[in-house]
């Protein structure tokens, strides 16, 4: 039995650019996506064991519920598992993708522990798909590369009704913080080292968001911007975005928090003036904003904006120092009621 940990995934700063990228194929004026990702400080524990014929699946969630499922490990049985798009098709779609191209048996993964959000903009969905293609490479010992499991993650993942991009899957690369280019279908990755410690929060919102309608909304204004809402959000997810992430790359590898706290809000103000236009009864995130304008926080962080598809699913705050932050979390949750998680950008990024 083995035991594998694979972390969410937060992105910091170029949301959206990476499906954006994609359509340069049909529209080569689009620019290329950047992306800054960070691997979360939660996420998914479990233990893994080859099985005879079957995808064995025991998950465990964060309130406690235990939901578990048995599939043959069939290509048929896993295809229309993935495309029926349940609670296990994620696991089900990568298994789908790997055991069309190599000559592997069955998986049980017993998913015991489970601390990562669902549904928060912090890619607990990619983390299922990187847990499933890691413990298979690792138990039939398929020689992938953490490049080759994150795109078997990627594609299985496409076989679900979701319409993830490609920077879902940098959970693959651990707590080390990744800068990504995306080109069409290409997409390059660098790692990154942080300059000195950066404390931040991840801020649950309590609340739900429609991702399918906040990326409906956005894609309608690709390939071809037809008005002034399209025009604004290819050139937000354009040259705006490549600008705003090599700064914040700079801001990171320098160990500078103050800066990056400071670019995210400014990000917050371009999204909402560049992007919100295109969904906005999903995008105008009152609660959102409500925690990003909190006055008794104010004097403890440097700045804050949206998380992953943005909307009100989750917020990310830089804290003026680890103290600040510690009581940003205390704050938050004694005034608003809101719960929040800790995550450290540390010089030593975390083992895969």
């Amino acid at each position: 039995m083995t035991e594998l940990f694979v972390p969410g995934r937060l992105c910091l700063f170029g949301e959206h650019s990476d499906w954006a990228a994609e359509y340069r194929r049909t529209n080569p004026e689009i620019s290329e996506g950047f992306t800054l990702i960070v691997g979360t400080n939660q996420g998914l524990y479990a233990r893994v064991e080859t099985h005879p014929d079957a995808l064995v699946i025991r998950s465990t969630m964060p309130g406690g519920e235990v939901r578990s499922q048995e599939i043959p490990m069939e290509p048929d049985a896993l295809l229309a598992e993935a495309e029926a798009g349940g609670f296990f098709s994620y696991a089900a779609g990568v298994a789908y993708c790997i055991c069309s191209q190599h000559p592997v048996a069955g998986l049980a993964i017993d998913n015991y522990r489970t601390d990562l959000p669902v549904k928060k903009g912090l890619s607990s969905s990619a983390s299922v798909c990187v847990l499933t293609a890691r413990a298979l490479n690792r138990l039939y010992d398929l020689g992938m590369t953490v490049r080759d499991e994150m795109e078997y993650a990627y594609l299985g993942e496409t076989t679900t009704p979701s319409h993830c991009g490609r920077m879902d899957q940098a959970c693959a690369f651990g707590s080390r913080p990744i800068f990504m280019v995306h080109d069409c279908e290409s997409t390059t990755v660098e790692e990154l080292d942080v300059g000195a410690p950066i404390h931040m929060v991840i801020v649950d919102l309590g609340s739900e968001k429609d991702t399918t309608e906040i990326l409906a909304g956005l894609n309608g204004c690709y390939p071809f911007p037809r008005d002034k809402t399209a025009r604004d959000l290819h050139r937000y997810l354009g040259p705006l975005n490549q600008d705003i992430v090599r700064s914040a790359v700079g801001h990171l590898t320098e160990g500078d928090p103050e800066g990056l706290g400071k670019l995210m809000t400014e990000t917050q103000l371009l999204f909402d003036g560049y992007c919100a236009p295109a969904c906005p009864e999903e995008l105008a995130a009152p609660l959102l904003h409500r925690v990003l304008e909190q006055e008794s926080i104010a004097p403890l962080i440097w700045g804050g904006k949206g998380v992953g598809s943005q909307g009100d699913g989750s917020a990310q705050l830089v804290g003026r120092s680890e103290a600040d932050r510690d009581e940003v979390m205390s704050i938050l949750d004694a005034e608003v009621g809101l719960s929040c998680l800790a995550l450290d950008l540390l010089p030593e990024g975390g083992p895969i």
